[in-house]
């Protein structure tokens, strides 16, 4: 049976965004983020999760197909990851959305807003997902820099790129490599910034599918 309903629609809007970026995912994980977004648009009726005038295309485009790149980027890596940090993931993107998408990876969200904390509950249980930590708290008021193993770490709105490699610099001293997303011209000025010691080990550029807006995806490093 065709699926019905708002989480239907979100449900076809997702399979025709991930043809056009070139990501094949089960119709059973297409399901579960279709309910992710249609509780999403729930909840931002009372919550300010994403902006309030956001269309449902904007939100499948900018937030779950946006977030969806990363997952043939992961795969593009090559390496077996098994720790991924999301900071200041706000409503869950790109972290939660990896952690449906890719059951066999540890996700740790981490995001001060206690608001946004009870929405990312709320879907953790609503899909029964075995593979998310949530942390209610900034990244540097956490124990994550410090004592954690972090495999990948990523943000995807938090600050300038430049700003964010300085804050997870302990992560990236101790091998944790940092998954950008970035705009045009967070791109020029990360590559025109980036420090010394760090170095880009893959670089991934793609358009969203309905917009065409430019993103580029990159992995950094330290060169030790």
């Amino acid at each position: 049976m065709a699926p019905t309903g708002e989480p239907g629609r979100f449900n076809g809007l997702l399979r025709d965004g991930l043809e056009q970026i070139g990501c094949s995912l089960a119709p059973e994980t297409i399901e579960q983020l279709a309910l992710y977004a249609a509780e999403l648009r729930k909840w931002n009726r009372r919550i300010n999760l994403v902006a309030r005038n956001t269309t449902v295309v904007d939100i499948v485009e900018r937030h779950f197909i946006d977030s969806l790149t990363m997952v043939p980027f992961l795969s593009a890596i090559g390496k077996k990851y098994e720790i991924l940090l999301d900071v200041g993931t706000g409503a869950g993107f790109p972290g939660l959305v990896l952690a449906v998408t890719r059951p066999d990876l540890r996700v740790i969200l981490v995001e001060p807003r206690l608001k946004r904390v009870s929405f990312l509950q709320h879907i953790n249980r609503y899909l029964h997902l075995n593979n998310v930590e949530i942390i209610n708290a900034r990244l540097e008021e956490s124990d994550i820099l410090t004592d954690r193993r972090i495999d990948l770490v990523t943000c995807r709105a938090l600050a300038e790129p430049g700003i964010f490699l300085a804050m997870v610099e302990p992560l990236l001293q101790r091998g944790t490599r940092a998954l950008l997303m970035l705009g045009p011209e967070q791109e020029k000025r990360l590559i025109s910034e980036l420090p010394d010691h760090c170095s880009v080990e893959k670089r991934r550029e793609i358009r969203l599918p309905w917009s065409g807006r430019q993103r580029f995806l990159l992995a950094v490093t330290t060169i030790n």
